[in-house]
């Protein structure tokens, strides 16, 4: 007796899925580059070499490499001659007002919450005072004017913050 034929002896499905997946490959690259050229404006079928006539032609000349003589560049023409030497200015006295001097950094944290919900923007410095121990200083500035420190210390005293003024005078260093 003949056996009975299959139904599912052939694959059905398998290969289109698969030609259609690479033809919208090719496709989608092919739209890419076609975008692509088309945002830079550029058109690689185009030639930009304008064409001339092959007797207009003129022999074609080098141009002359510039000419780098580090030395003309330079000010002063004898290699032992320094330059001239500025004075240094006299440098600004910056002022800052020192709003409290804590040795819980805790509480130096808390004045300059406080500050800020005046307005007033301060800095914590931490340093070691002699035979004391660790201080965190509450500083607001800053100023190089005093109109600046008095404007700023009114609004302290209404809110019951004292402060004092400290004067800092920058050291000038030595330029190489």
């Amino acid at each position: 007796m003949a056996k009975p034929a299959s139904r599912n002896t052939r694959r059905t499905g398998g290969s289109s899925i698969f030609t259609g997946v690479l033809i919208g490959l090719i496709v989608g690259a092919v739209l890419a580059v076609g975008v692509a050229l088309w945002v830079t404006g550029s058109n690689p079928f185009k030639s930009d070499t304008p064409t001339a006539a092959p007797s207009q032609t003129a022999p074609a000349t080098p141009e002359a490499a510039p000419s780098f003589d580090f030395y003309k560049v330079l000010p002063g023409d004898t290699p032992n001659e320094l330059p001239p030497t500025t004075t240094p200015a006299t440098s600004t006295p910056r002022y800052y007002l020192q709003a409290g001097a804590f040795q819980n950094a805790n509480d130096a944290d808390n004045l300059k919450a406080q500050l800020a919900m005046l307005g007033i923007e301060a800095v914590i410095q931490t340093g070691e005072v002699a035979d004391k121990g660790m201080f965190h200083r509450v500083r607001v500035g800053p100023f190089s004017a005093m109109d600046e420190v008095n404007r700023t210390r009114s609004l302290l005293t209404q809110n019951n913050i004292p402060a004092t003024l400290v004067k800092e005078i920058p050291t000038l260093q030595e330029t190489p």
